[in-house]
């Protein structure tokens, strides 16, 4: 009976962790028609300027300070007992109905409509918005419902789920949409309300538990005693600020992304410029990377479910891993040695997959019961901010460094690795100076002065 009820329990456990992964598949269907197919039929089979597209893509990461809002307002305006999982399927409705009307708009957009191009834009506004309610009441619920010793194991599933969504979503997009046609296009996007309320709705439905009166005007009191009243944003800026404890885990958070992702959008240019690998043999890269964080989330994350391992340590592994990585990668364009180009994109990825695993971890502990929204809000806006700046930073030393013949392509390429490499080393270093302790040592007054201080900013 003993066995029964543990196999039970383990069973259940295993069930939660899926229904808490299955969002990021909403997620990742979205990201997939945005990057994958929106933007080329756009570019390239309408016509459209590039950097009207790009940038339109590009606007989720610079609204990245919504998460910080709406982390405050479910903090503070619970409905029905529920703090976390009306707003999440509020933010998956809205993101998600704003697809149906993308093909009209991309269409209009390649006939020269100026009003289909300021739609577009308000459109991925209103994207940008609702996904910053998704990806911070997500994860402000992913940390209320989990223990700190299997948060690792949950991270490591909910961030494979995100990474398959986005295959498994690429591949759908090419089965039902073969050659551009307005009608094909309109159809498949049609299915993205489906597909993300969907998977919310089984995801979190049940999830989180209704708080009771009594249980609701504690956890209110709760949050009015770690965030008092007022501008969310003010507060986070000003913590930013007045804490070194926060702004130390910010910055990491910050310099890591650049670090990983500044190689994102040049990785492919630089196989073709520098080993003139053909374009086939190019899209193995994000096969390659893609596999290796997997494999180092799965058993990074198997891991630290079973042994006590810091997650501190696991962040720090992995961004030393990437650091070595990167710097492989800039000997590899120096020498133009093209065995080193596979070993060095794996290398950077199984150590990726360890940075997600113990990075997101520790942001779910760095928070203070009752501002959970507000602490998750301003990590996702590190996160985007760095996403956006590696974004702009990639296509503008490339344009200045090797397209203007600054340098020549393989120096250039060698400068960019290598600073990739400075920057994550940089940003390890800041986490090194950071306890979850010291940082869970804030009062009332700490957060006061920081609203105080942003209020009169």
């Amino acid at each position: 009976m003993n066995l029964l009820r543990t196999i039970g329990r383990f069973l259940l456990g295993a069930l939660k962790v899926l229904r808490l992964a299955l969002p990021k598949l909403g997620v990742g269907w979205m990201f997939a028609l945005l990057t994958s197919n929106f933007n080329r039929v756009s570019i390239v089979e309408l016509g459209v300027m590039a950097v009207i597209v790009t940038t339109m893509i590009g606007l989720h990461h610079f609204l990245s300070p919504f998460q910080v809002v709406w982390g405050r307002i479910a903090d503070n305006h619970p409905v029905f007992g529920l703090r976390r999982t009306p707003y999440l399927l509020l933010g998956a409705t809205v993101a998600s109905l704003v697809f149906l009307a993308l093909p009209s708009v991309a269409l209009a957009m390649g006939e020269g409509s100026v009003l289909a191009i300021v739609a577009g834009y308000a459109l991925l506004i209103i994207f940008g918005i609702s996904i910053a309610a998704m990806g911070d009441c997500h994860h402000a619920l992913i940390a209320e419902v989990t223990n700190p010793k299997t948060r690792g194991g949950v991270i490591a599933v909910v961030w494979t789920f995100t990474i398959m969504s986005t295959i498994i979503a690429a591949t759908v997009i090419k089965a039902r949409m073969p050659a551009y046609t307005p009608e094909s296009m309109q159809a498949l996007y049609n299915l993205t309300p489906l597909v993300v309320i969907g998977a919310t709705l089984l995801g979190v439905l049940g999830i989180e538990r209704r708080l009771s009166r009594q249980e609701l005007a504690v956890a209110l009191e709760r949050a009015r005693a770690a965030a008092p009243p007022g501008n969310p944003l003010s507060a986070a800026f000003g913590l930013l600020r007045q804490n070194p404890q926060v702004r130390a885990f910010f910055g990491f958070v910050f310099l890591s992304i650049i670090g990983i992702f500044l190689q994102d959008s040049i990785l492919e240019v630089f196989g073709a410029e520098v080993f003139h690998m053909t374009l086939k043999e190019t899209t193995t890269f994000t096969q390659t990377w893609g596999g290796g964080v997997l494999g180092g989330m799965l058993i990074m994350g198997l891991l630290s479910a079973i042994f006590p391992i810091g997650k501190k340590l696991i962040a720090l592994i992995g961004g030393v891993g990437t650091a070595f990585g990167l710097g492989l990668l800039a000997v590899c364009a120096l020498t133009e040695q093209r065995a080193l180009l596979n070993p060095a994109i794996m290398l950077m990825g199984v150590s990726t997959g360890l940075y997600n695993v113990g990075a997101l971890s520790l942001m779910m502990d760095m928070t203070v019961e009752g501002a959970t929204g507000l602490y998750m809000g301003m990590w996702g806006m590190a996160q985007a901010f760095g996403t956006a700046t590696a974004n702009i930073l990639a296509g503008a030393l490339h344009t200045v460094l090797i397209e203007a013949q600054a340098l020549s392509q393989t120096l250039g390429y060698g400068v960019i690795f290598g600073l990739e490499a400075v920057l994550m080393i940089v940003g390890i270093a800041l986490l090194s100076g950071v306890s979850v302790e010291a940082f869970r040592g804030l009062t009332r007054a700490d957060i006061t002065r920081a609203m105080e201080a942003g209020a009169v900013a």
